[in-house]
C-alpha cells in the first residue's frame, strides 16, 4: 500500500515536468512565430515592390521611373510594416506589463491567498493536495513572481516583448524581400526584364511560401500554390494597369 502511494506520489510529481516542458515549447513556438513572421514580411516585400516595378515597367522601359518607383515602395514598405509591427507588439507588451504589475500588487498585498490559488493550480495538473502546498511554497519561496506568472499566465517576466525588436525585424525582412524585384528588373534587358521578373517573383514567392508553410505545419503544396496565384495576380493586374497607361499616351 505505502508503495503504491509512494508510486502515485512520485507520478504527480512528475506531472509537473510537462508543465515545465511545456513552458519551453512555448518558447520554441514564439521564436518559430517570429521567423514565420518574418518570412511573411519578406513574402510581402516581394510581393508589393514587385508590383509597383512591373507596373510602372509595363508603362515605360526607362529605367529612372522604375528606380524611383521601387525605392519608394521598398522605403514606405518597410517603413509601414516597422510602424505597424511596433503598434501591434507595444499594445502586446503594455497587457503583459500590466498583468506582471498586478500580479506584484497581489503578491504584496495579499500573500497567503495568492500562494493557496498557485497550489491550487499546481493541484488540478494532478498533484496531490499536499504535494502541491509543497512545491508552491518552495517556488514561492526561490521566485514568487515567477511562478504565478507561469503557472497563472504563462509568460516569463524576462520575456516582455520589445517592439524596437519587432519593427526592425519586420523592416528589414520586407526590404530583403523588396531588393530581389528591384533589382531583377533594374538588371535586366528592357526586351525581356518583364518574364524574367516575373518568374524570378514567383519562385521567390513559392520559396517564402513553402517556409511559412512549413514553419506553421500548413499543408505545404496548397500554401505555396495560394502565394504563387496571389503574387502572379498582383503583377498581372498592376502589369496590364501600367502597360494601358503607357499605350493611352497619358503618361
Amino acid at each position: 500500500m505505502a508503495a503504491k502511494c509512494f508510486s502515485g506520489e512520485m507520478t504527480s510529481i512528475v506531472d509537473l515536468i510537462p508543465g515545465l516542458r511545456a513552458r519551453r515549447e512555448e518558447g520554441l513556438a514564439s521564436r518559430l512565430n517570429w521567423l514565420r513572421a518574418g518570412v511573411l514580411g519578406a513574402n510581402d516585400g516581394i510581393v508589393s515592390v514587385a508590383a509597383i516595378v512591373v507596373g510602372v515597367a509595363g508603362a515605360t522601359s526607362n529605367n529612372a521611373p522604375i528606380l524611383t518607383a521601387g525605392l519608394a515602395g521598398l522605403v514606405g514598405g518597410a517603413i509601414s510594416m516597422a510602424l505597424g509591427e511596433y503598434v501591434s507588439v507595444s499594445s502586446q507588451r503594455d497587457t503583459q506589463r500590466a498583468l506582471i504589475a498586478k500580479e506584484q500588487v497581489a503578491l504584496k498585498n495579499q500573500p497567503d491567498a495568492e500562494l493557496a490559488e498557485l497550489a491550487k493550480l499546481y493541484q488540478a495538473k494532478g498533484l496531490s493536495a499536499e504535494t502541491a502546498k509543497r512545491v508552491a511554497a518552495e517556488l514561492t519561496e526561490k521566485d514568487a513572481l515567477g511562478a504565478h506568472l507561469e503557472a497563472k499566465l504563462h509568460i516569463d517576466e524576462d520575456d516582455v516583448v520589445s517592439p524596437w525588436h519587432a519593427a526592425l525585424a519586420s523592416a528589414i525582412a520586407f526590404t530583403l524581400g523588396g531588393i530581389l524585384p528591384l533589382l531583377a528588373i533594374l538588371l535586366i534587358h528592357a526586351a525581356v526584364r518583364i518574364p524574367i521578373t516575373f518568374v524570378a517573383v514567383l519562385l521567390a514567392l513559392a520559396v517564402t511560401g513553402a517556409i511559412g508553410a512549413k514553419i506553421g505545419g500548413s499543408p505545404v503544396v496548397r500554401a505555396t500554390i495560394r502565394v504563387v496565384i496571389g503574387g502572379a495576380l498582383a503583377l498581372a493586374a498592376t502589369y496590364l494597369i501600367g502597360h494601358l497607361l503607357g499605350a493611352s499616351g497619358l503618361i
